[in-house]
């Protein structure tokens, strides 16, 4: 099976944002970065407090309110800076062979992915999971990467999807 398609800088955006979502360990650090800064401004009161010899209340107020609103605002700013900081990575470095045109060979040996830079290869046993979401397949080649297929390309999104799970369950 053939699959010609061009990859977008927003489809590399929804894939990292996608994987970033489903990811266990940066689950892990957005929480810890939500709600251990909320417990650092209560330290903050309190020696603050101490410093400025007021009563440890008139001192939390402020505090807690700052402590709140980060809660509310963190996960959408962690957003933003995972979005800004893949943006600048794509336009620092040669990335030609990323984005553009590609053509995808799905054989019965494994998937042959080219563009205008190169090809890469790799066996379906080198693959790991094919997941998706509204936009995209996203075929894992590690924990990390993967291939990214857009659906607006696909003629038969079904097919595809089928063909690819028949080859991770030999």
């Amino acid at each position: 099976m053939e699959i010609k398609y061009n990859l977008t800088e927003e489809d590399y955006l929804k894939f990292n944002m996608f994987h970033i979502s489903h990811s266990e360990s940066a689950n892990k650090s957005l929480k810890t970065q939500r709600f251990a800064t909320p417990f650092v401004y209560i330290i903050f009161a309190y020696i603050f407090a101490n410093i400025a010899d007021i009563p440890f209340l008139y001192s939390l107020i402020p505090f807690l309110i700052v402590g709140i609103l980060w809660v509310i605002f963190y996960p959408k700013y962690f957003q933003s800076r995972i979005l800004s900081q893949t943006k600048k990575m794509i336009r620092e470095g040669k990335n030609e062979g990323l984005l553009g045109e590609h053509t995808m060979i799905l054989s019965e040996e494994g998937i042959v992915d080219s563009n205008t830079k190169g090809e890469t290869k790799v066996h379906w046993s080198g693959i790991i999971k094919l997941v998706e979401d509204e936009s995209n397949l996203y075929v894992y080649n590690s924990s990390v990467s993967a291939y990214i297929i857009p659906k607006r390309e696909l003629n038969d999104v079904e097919e595809v999807r089928n063909h690819i799970k028949s080859k991770l369950s030999q």
